[in-house]
């Protein structure tokens, strides 16, 4: 079998060590806040996917290089960039972005240090944690309406169950970007810490999770998933398929448009 730390060897864009039982994941394009593109959504799916497998992986924290925890997609790349070469599918159980369901299918409990932004899709990353933490510079925002899209399996999925869904309409209407103080009244973080202790923070949170007898850790992961968040296949199917149309519409392409040419989006509901 190979280990997390062979895996992640040859990465550009994400870091990956593995001491005490403990995986950090740290998302590393800081020139681009963490954005990721198609390379960096597959190194943070194959992590994942292999932090999983990895006996040795008794719990995982995800985190960003500073500023930024995750920005969401690459725009520039992805939204108005050309389509990657598809690849061999991957065997999944329902139908959301490959990094989602590795999230959503890890078995060990996972840990999100929020560093710094954690929008759009960085922050549907950090609701597919089990565990927020945030440093006092995290800012948080569910941004797809402002692009003409909807979110991903998280928003629909795990916001309402975290906050209540009047707040996960709000949230996800408005695509209002809120700080870590807001964050915590709302449930959605569980701690805010001076930036400078967060990730001790987690180690220590990690180290105590990894502790326990990792056969019951997995068994109560997989208790919480089933009773306080339900099966996400059906809506990971739903919002994927809604994806792919809205990304036909003009006013997600003024979405992009707008946000490159940093002005005010003009959308006609076409």
């Amino acid at each position: 079998m190979v280990s997390l730390a062979e895996k992640s060897a040859g990465f550009e864009h994400t870091l990956v060590t593995v001491e005490d039982h403990v995986a950090t994941i740290t998302l590393n394009r800081p020139h681009r806040r963490n954005a990721l593109n198609y390379p960096a959504y597959d190194e943070l799916e194959q992590s994942l996917r292999t932090a999983a497998a990895d006996p040795d992986v008794r719990c995982v924290i995800l985190t960003g290089a500073d500023p930024a925890f995750c920005s969401g997609d690459d725009v520039g790349e992805i939204m108005a960039g050309p389509k990657p070469v598809s690849r061999a599918p991957m065997p999944v159980t329902f139908n959301a972005t490959p990094a989602a369901i590795a999230a959503l299918e890890c078995d060990k409990p996972i840990i999100a240090a929020v560093n710094g932004a954690a929008v759009g899709w960085g922050m549907e990353l950090a609701l597919f944690a089990d565990i927020r933490l945030a440093s006092e510079k995290a800012k948080f925002g569910e941004l797809f309406v402002k692009r003409g899209l909807v979110c991903d399996v998280g928003g629909f999925y795990r916001l309402p169950a975290i906050v209540g869904p009047a707040k996960a309409a709000e949230l996800l209407f408005t695509g209002d970007i809120f700080d870590a103080a807001e964050a915590l009244r709302i449930g959605l973080v569980s701690q805010v810490t001076a930036h400078d202790d967060l990730l001790p923070k987690a180690r220590e949170l990690a180290g105590r999770i990894a502790a326990n007898p990792p056969l019951a850790v997995r068994h109560l992961k997989a208790g919480l998933s089933k009773y306080a968040y339900g099966d996400p296949r059906e809506i990971g199917a739903w919002a994927i398929e809604k994806i792919r149309l809205l990304m036909q519409t003009e006013d997600h392409k003024e979405g992009v448009a707008s946000f490159l040419e940093k002005r005010q989006p003009v959308f006609q509901g076409r």
